[in-house]
């Protein structure tokens, strides 16, 4: 395994540090971060091949060691995307993009001596697996680096460049799959961790990975695949799982290959060789942003991931998951939210069936918006965390859950979709979120990642008040205005009518 090679500390401003490490893969040049010279910040470090012409829809390759020192400064451009829809809540100014975009950055204490190994969070950003950037605002390492962790955020491919499978990329890959190709970046990304994160003061053999929305589907991939073995040692899944049918590679009209000769033939391409030709602003225009994400490939993905946990077949780490409590709010919930109640009721029994009897005690009519908008969250979101939980917990391996109900933009917005990340990384004040409560609930919500991160139990050393996962009782910590508190029975009785709708997609 690697090791801190030298370190050297430069003094560029009054208020500036440049920091320069070795690594095994080259030299790099960073600074310390603004708000304190105790952390250092490398941005921008290439951890693979670029995928761009040929290598386009490749699987990610590992990069050779540079010769010289290389500037770790200014964040990488983005992988190519469509934007949000203008008027979403999610939406952002343009960022520049690029196919040339597998990077990640590094926020760190840089311990001086070579004995202290930090354990390491591994960042993984949301987006639908269409969208995003590990080089966001929101995603800031500095707090957790001050906290005593090596924080590490990555870019990956997404949409059509990360997902899109098709025949003849099946056929040129040694093992007759195509796809994926942004999980293979994960983990590649994952490997280049392993290989060279001690020169950051990171400990290789204590790294967690974590991640919101589509970043938590990826845990939850990574955690399911076979190729990821022994490339982390805890999991963090905030809002995001898949326990619900991914799509298969070949053997329907619907399948991951159809979907992608379908796109040649939109394109007016005889093959992917003319694919790889066209200028990517060509193939997004194509591509509806929605048609490619993970899916079964039979070797990253090597079956449904339902049937991977139930069999055990999974990366056995501890985790912790949770989700939020108005999650649709900022997702289109109530744009559909029923008129009255026999609205609510009929909603039910057309998505239902047989268990809308049972679900419409947890959601009743009389409380419209408040059921709207639980059912939306709980049965997109909550479902999913709890299986994990579930099964995680069936194979006698630590589980811990959390369920976040604080309103940091009010009770209109409520705990909306995303709203717990700046407080997991501790950044709620250069959110604006600044009231008292943002600032106790961040520091207590980022003490327990950090805690997991290290140890594998949120708690520390500290008294047990975070209780481990049981199916029986569902043991969560609530976090809300008043920090955090434990309780039981989340979801008690609506997970399981949940599950049995969802068993009969199975």
């Amino acid at each position: 395994m690697a090791r801190i090679l030298f370190l050297i500390l430069v003094i560029t401003t009054a208020n500036s540090l440049a920091v320069e490490v070795q690594t095994p893969s080259g030299a790099l040049v960073g600074k310390s971060s603004e708000s304190s010279e105790t952390i250092s910040v490398f941005k921008n470090i290439p951890y693979a091949i670029p995928p761009v012409g040929p290598r386009r829809w490749t699987y990610a390759e590992p990069i050779p060691a540079w010769k010289g020192k290389r500037n770790a400064t200014t964040f990488s451009a983005s992988c190519q995307q469509h934007p949000y829809p203008e008027g979403s809540f999610f939406s952002r100014p343009s960022e520049p993009t690029s196919e040339d975009c597998l990077y990640l950055n590094i926020w760190s204490s840089m311990p001086s001596t070579k004995d202290k190994k930090l354990p390491v969070m591994v960042w993984i950003h949301g987006g639908a697996l269409t969208r995003g950037s590990g080089g966001s605002a929101a995603y800031d390492g500095t707090q957790l680096a001050k906290k005593g962790v090596v924080l590490v955020t990555i870019n990956y491919r997404l949409g059509v460049f990360g997902y899109m499978a098709h025949p003849e990329l099946s056929a040129e890959s040694k093992h007759n799959r195509s796809g994926n190709y942004g999980t293979s970046d994960q983990i590649q990304a994952l490997r280049w961790v392993q290989n060279n994160i001690e020169a950051f003061g990171g400990d290789p053999g204590n790294v967690t990975i974590f991640g919101e929305s589509a970043g938590s589907w990826s845990v939850n991939h990574l955690v399911s695949s076979p190729l990821a073995k022994g490339l982390f040692h805890r999991a963090i899944g905030q809002s995001g799982g898949n326990f619900r049918p991914l799509p298969q590679l070949r053997g329907s009209d619907n399948s991951a290959e159809a979907r992608g000769t379908n796109l040649q033939k939109a394109l007016g391409a005889s093959s992917v060789s003319e694919l790889r030709k066209l200028d990517a602003h060509q193939i997004l225009s194509a591509d509806d942003g929605r048609s490619y994400r993970a899916i079964v490939d039979g070797r990253i993905l090597p079956d449904q991931l339902y049937l991977l946990f139930e069999r055990g077949k999974f990366n056995q780490v501890p985790l912790m998951v949770g989700y939020n409590a108005e999650e649709g709010t900022t997702l289109g919930a109530l744009r559909y939210m029923p008129k009255d109640a026999e609205g609510l009721k009929r909603l039910l029994q057309d998505r239902y069936g047989e268990q809308a009897s049972t679900l419409s005690h947890y959601y009743p009519g009389d409380q419209l918006r408040d059921s709207v908008l639980r059912l939306s969250a709980d049965s997109g979101f909550g479902w999913n965390m709890h299986h994990w939980a579930n099964k995680t917990n069936q194979h006698d391996v630590d589980a811990y859950m959390y369920y976040f109900v604080h309103q940091p933009r009010g009770e209109q917005l409520g705990a909306f979709h995303a709203a717990e990340i700046p407080f997991a990384f501790d950044n709620a004040s250069f959110l604006n979120f600044d009231t008292k409560a943002d600032q106790n609930l961040a520091k207590v919500m980022s003490d327990y990642w950090v805690n997991f991160a290290t140890y594998g139990n949120p708690n520390a050393d500290s008294a047990n008040a975070w209780k481990k996962y049981a199916t029986a009782t569902k043991n969560y910590m609530e976090f809300g205005p008043e920090g955090s508190k434990p309780g039981e029975g989340l979801m008690q009785g609506s997970y399981e009518a949940f599950d049995n709708h969802y068993a009969k997609e199975r």
